[in-house]
């Protein structure tokens, strides 16, 4: 399968899940082809011939659309064409990029988040209005207002299952709030649902997971041993890009290596150092976007691996970091 990129009819028993983050996001039918077009970029980018496979199969793309659900609006898709262009345009993070994703700032902006986070109830004093409102918004998924949250579940399951029952692969990718999602629907899937068949893999982007704050408020954080966990899922690699201040904890095999020892997951999979998003709008570098993440050849390397069927040691993603991290 991997000498021909993965297309000798196996394409239709593959999967590609996308779970964006909070915001407003354009409706599906606008969003999911800006989407696509960042990945297979990202793919192109890692290994040519594999995207060049998967630009063939647009069909095994699909995004999980809950924002409206939580939302009750759409954003305007011709505010982002133009930055989204402006990122394929690029050869990769400038220095510029690199320096503004390190900047004292930044560094100092993490460092707090991080103490605040091991204080219950001090979001508060979070003073990153954009944080803060990222923070507020998983109040209200967690929170459950209006049954919204176990709709969103529902939302994904609907999607998912009839793959995992299938017997099909599937490849679930969880941005930023999407990342909380996908867990806390896995979570059920192996403990309410009672379900069958296994997910492949699991990707997380810009992840929140690794916050205190979040794992508190998981499904099963108030459980003991395999009933903490997900279980129907083979492999999990996340990714978190320099200067992002959602993933504030970048690392997630730490937090979640319980998951290993009680064999619920082969590996977890951080990938956290040195990689560097540039994507950019009329406010500057916003490293935590999902087009500059979907457009690195780290993930694009990764889904490619997955594509193909290769499992590489842990920590390795076989891409050089020439030109483009």
């Amino acid at each position: 399968m991997a000498g021909d990129g993965g297309l000798s009819g196996e394409h239709n028993k593959k999967h590609i899940l996308f779970v964006p983050g909070k915001n407003p996001k354009p409706p599906p039918e606008l969003h999911r082809p800006q989407l696509w077009r960042c990945l297979l970029d990202g793919v192109r980018r890692a290994r040519p011939a594999v995207a060049e496979a998967l630009a063939g199969c647009p069909g095994v793309f699909e995004l999980v659309a809950w924002n409206r659900l939580f939302y009750d609006r759409d954003k305007d898709i011709t505010l982002d064409l133009p930055w989204i262009a402006h990122l394929l345009a690029r050869p990769g993070a400038s220095a510029a990029d690199r320096r503004e994703a390190r900047a004292w700032r930044r560094r100092l902006a993490r460092w707090s988040y991080q103490l605040i986070d091991l204080l219950p109830g001090a979001a508060r004093w979070v003073p990153d209005p954009a944080v803060r409102a990222s923070l507020r918004e998983i109040d209200r998924y967690f929170d459950n207002r209006d049954g919204v949250a176990r709709r969103i579940r529902d939302r994904l399951k609907s999607q998912l299952v009839p793959a995992l029952e299938a017997g099909q692969r599937v490849l679930l990718i969880g941005h930023s709030m999407g990342s909380i999602i996908a867990y806390d629907c896995l979570w059920e899937l192996c403990h309410r649902d009672r379900g069958r068949g296994v997910l492949d893999e699991l990707m997380t982007l810009g992840s929140p997971l690794g916050l205190n704050l979040v794992q508190r408020r998981l499904l099963g954080h108030d459980r003991r041993g395999r009933g903490r966990y997900p279980c129907r899922l083979r492999r999990w690699v996340n990714v978190s890009a320099e200067g992002d201040l959602v993933s504030v904890d970048r690392r997630l095999a730490d937090d979640f290596g319980a998951m290993r020892a009680l064999g619920l997951v082969a590996e977890i999979e951080d990938h956290a150092r040195g990689v560097y998003t540039w994507f950019r709008d009329a406010r500057g570098l916003n490293a935590h976007r999902s087009y500059g993440y979907l457009a690195h050849p780290v993930v694009g390397e990764l889904v490619a691996r997955w594509w193909v069927g290769e499992v590489a040691a842990p920590g390795a993603t076989g891409y050089n970091g020439r030109g483009s991290t």
